[in-house]
C-alpha cells in the first residue's frame, strides 16, 4: 500500500493573498469551484486571515456570505478551513468568550470544519478558548507553532554589547521550545499541530529535524507550511515529507512561489518519484489551473512576479536535467545535504519560472511583508537611507519587548518601532522617545505573554509600570449597532454575523453595512417608484376603454383612495 500525504490547498486564502493582496472577488472565485470540487484535496485554506476585511474593504462584499457561496457549491467534497489569531481573531486586542464562541460557533456553521488557530507570541493561553469553542461546535481545532528563528546582531551591535560587558542572548527558539509547545497544544485538546512557517525562514534541515521530533513525541497529524520568499520553502517542505508530514500546504502552480506557498505540481512530482499518494486528481488540477492563469491577468496590477511556466503534470516531459535533478533533490533530502538540495531545489524552481530567492530577505532573516512595510514607512517620510540601521535595530527591539516571533501582526510592531528607534537616532534622541501605542500595549503585557520576560525598568519606561499588565476583557466595550431613522429606523447590522463583523472591524465593517443600507433604500425606493408607475399605466390603459360617465367616476375613486395628484391625474388624462 503507497504511503499517504494528505495536502491542503491554500489558493484561494493564503496564496491570493500572498501574491495579489487578496482581491479575488466573488465572481472570479466562483469561476474555480468546480474545478476545486473535482480535485479532491483533503482541505482548502478558503477564509480567514485578510479575506474578511480586504474583501469588505477593497471589494464591497460580505465575508460570511464569500464563505457560505463556497461551501455551497463544494459540499463534502473537501474540508474547508480558517485561519484565525487564537484570542485576537483578527486583531490586536484580545475579545472576550462571548465573541470568541459567537464568532467560531457561526464560521463553523457556515462551513468552516478546520479552524487554524495561532498565535503571534506563542503564547497557548490565547489559543485554549478559541481551541475549546472549535470543538464544542464540532470543528477541527488545528493549532500551530508558529516558526521563528533567534535575534541576528550586527557585528556592530555585538561589539557594543562586548565593551559594555552585555550578552546578547541567543537560543531561545530551540527545538526543546518547539516541542514543548506542541506537547502543551496536545495536551490541550489539539487535533491537528502545524509548524506554520509565516516568513517562509525555516531552512530544510530545521525542518526535517523538527518534523521528525514532533512526529516521535506527539500521537496528533502534523501538518507543515511554509512560504518560498528567502529560497527555502520548496526543499524544507521536501524534507518535511521524507520525514514524516502528515499534511502539507501547497498553492496551485499559477498562484505558488515568491511570497507564496510552494506549489503543489512540483511537490506533487516528488511524491510521484517516492510512490507516495496524495489522492489528488491530476486532470482537474490541469484544468484548474488554466482558470486560474486567468484571472492571474485581470489581477495585473497587483502582481509583481512574473508568470511560472505553464506546465501539463500527465503529459508534459521534464528536460533530462531537470528530471535528474528532482531525483537529486529526494535524495539529498533523505541525507540531510541541506546546502546540495537548496541548489537542486533552486536550479528547479527557476526552470519552471518561479522567483528567485529574496536575498535581502533570507539575510535579515525577517518576513518579506515585514521588510516592505518598513522600506515603504521611510520612503513616505523621504529617508530611505535610514533602512539599513533601521534592519540593525530590529533584534534590539525584539529583545527588548521580549523577543516575539516574527509574524503578523508583532513583526508589523516591531518593525515600525525598528524605524522609530533609527529616526529618533537620527534626530539625536534617545531611542523609544517615539513608540507606537501598539508597542506600548506588546511590552506592557496587553497582547499576551512573551517569549522572554521583558525587563520590569524597560517596561515601566515604555509603558509606565513595572508589572505585566495582561488585557482585562471586563473592560471591553461592544461595538455600537446604531439604528439608521433616514433608512427606516433599520438597525447598521441586521443579524448575529453582521454584528461579529462590527466587533473584529469596526470601521470597515462600519463603512461596508452601512453602503449596503444605503443600496438596499435607495433600491426598495427605485422598486416602489417603479410599482407605482406601472398602477399609474395599468390604470391609464383602464380609464381609455371607459365611456365618459365611467370617467368621471374612476378619477374621483382614484383621487380619493389613491391620493394620485393632479400631475398624476394629468398623466393618466384625467383632468
Amino acid at each position: 500500500m503507497k504511503k499517504q500525504l494528505l495536502i491542503r490547498d491554500v489558493t484561494l486564502r493564503d496564496g491570493q493573498q500572498s501574491l495579489f493582496a487578496t482581491r479575488m472577488n466573488q465572481n472570479q472565485v466562483n469561476r474555480t469551484l468546480p474545478g476545486f470540487k473535482s480535485a479532491g484535496f483533503y482541505a482548502m485554506e478558503v477564509w480567514g486571515g485578510a479575506i474578511p476585511d480586504s474583501i469588505m474593504r477593497y471589494l464591497n462584499e460580505n465575508p460570511w456570505d464569500r464563505l457560505e457561496n463556497i461551501h455551497k457549491e463544494l459540499g463534502d467534497s473537501t474540508l474547508l478551513t480558517a485561519l484565525s489569531r487564537g484570542r485576537n481573531l483578527f486583531g490586536y486586542n484580545p475579545y472576550p468568550d462571548s465573541v470568541i464562541s459567537g464568532f467560531n460557533r457561526n464560521a463553523i456553521a457556515s462551513g468552516i470544519t478546520i479552524m487554524r488557530i495561532f498565535d503571534a507570541l506563542n503564547d497557548m493561553e490565547n489559543i485554549r478558548s478559541t481551541v475549546k469553542y472549535v470543538k464544542e461546535n464540532g470543528g477541527i481545532a488545528d493549532c500551530t507553532l508558529v516558526y521563528t528563528v533567534d535575534p541576528k546582531y550586527s557585528t556592530r551591535e555585538k561589539v557594543k554589547a562586548l565593551l559594555h560587558a552585555k550578552v546578547l542572548p541567543t537560543k531561545i527558539f530551540t527545538k526543546d521550545y518547539f516541542l514543548k509547545k506542541a506537547i502543551e497544544l496536545q495536551e490541550m485538546g489539539a487535533d491537528i499541530i502545524t509548524i506554520k512557517d509565516m516568513a517562509g525562514l525555516i531552512t530544510p534541515l530545521r525542518a526535517g529535524m523538527l518534523v521528525r521530533m514532533i512526529k516521535q513525541n506527539v500521537s496528533l497529524p502534523l501538518d507543515f507550511h511554509t512560504h518560498c520568499t528567502p529560497g527555502y520553502g520548496l526543499a524544507s517542505t521536501l524534507m518535511a515529507i521524507v520525514n514524516g508530514a502528515d499534511i502539507v500546504d501547497t498553492s496551485l502552480m499559477s498562484f505558488a512561489g515568491g511570497t507564496s506557498a510552494p506549489a503543489f505540481e512540483l511537490i506533487q512530482l516528488f511524491c510521484s518519484r517516492m510512490g507516495i499518494a496524495t489522492g489528488v486528481n491530476l486532470e482537474s488540477i490541469i484544468q484548474l489551473d488554466q482558470v486560474l492563469r486567468s484571472i492571474r491577468l485581470e489581477l495585473k496590477e497587483f502582481d509583481t512576479y512574473k508568470f511560472p511556466r505553464e506546465f501539463n503534470i500527465l503529459t508534459d516531459k521534464l528536460p533530462r536535467d531537470i528530471d535528474q535533478m528532482m531525483e537529486m533533490a529526494i535524495a539529498y533530502a533523505k541525507a540531510d545535504k541541506e546546502d546540495d538540495l537548496l541548489e537542486v531545489c533552486h536550479r528547479i524552481e527557476s526552470w519552471f519560472g518561479f522567483p528567485e530567492p529574496d536575498a535581502k530577505i533570507c539575510e535579515a532573516e525577517i518576513p518579506g511583508g515585514m521588510y516592505s512595510n518598513m522600506l515603504a514607512q521611510l520612503k513616505a517620510l523621504k529617508l530611505e537611507k535610514l533602512l539599513p540601521r533601521a534592519l540593525e535595530l530590529i533584534p534590539l527591539v525584539r529583545l527588548a519587548s521580549g523577543c516575539p516571533p516574527l509574524v503578523t501582526p508583532t513583526s508589523q510592531i516591531v518593525g515600525v518601532q525598528a524605524v522609530n528607534c533609527a529616526l529618533d537616532e537620527a534626530n539625536g534622541n534617545p531611542a523609544y522617545t517615539t513608540k507606537s501605542i501598539q508597542f506600548v500595549n506588546l511590552v506592557k503585557g496587553v497582547y499576551g505573554q512573551t517569549p522572554v520576560p521583558v525587563d520590569p525598568d524597560f517596561r515601566f519606561r515604555i509603558a509606565g509600570v513595572k508589572r505585566e499588565m495582561p488585557f482585562d476583557t471586563k473592560f471591553y466595550k461592544k461595538q455600537e449597532n446604531p439604528v439608521f431613522e433616514e433608512y427606516g429606523d433599520v438597525k447598521l447590522a441586521l443579524n448575529e454575523k453582521e454584528e461579529l463583523l462590527l466587533e473584529l472591524f469596526p470601521s470597515v465593517a462600519h463603512e461596508f453595512l452601512k453602503k449596503r443600507m444605503e443600496t438596499t433604500y435607495l433600491s426598495e425606493i427605485h422598486s416602489i417608484e417603479e410599482e407605482k408607475q406601472r398602477k399609474l399605466e395599468e390604470e391609464k390603459h383602464k380609464y381609455n376603454i371607459l365611456t365618459p360617465d365611467e370617467k368621471q367616476k374612476r378619477l374621483l375613486e382614484g383621487l380619493y383612495n389613491y391620493g394620485w395628484s393632479s400631475a398624476e391625474g394629468e398623466t393618466l388624462g384625467l383632468s
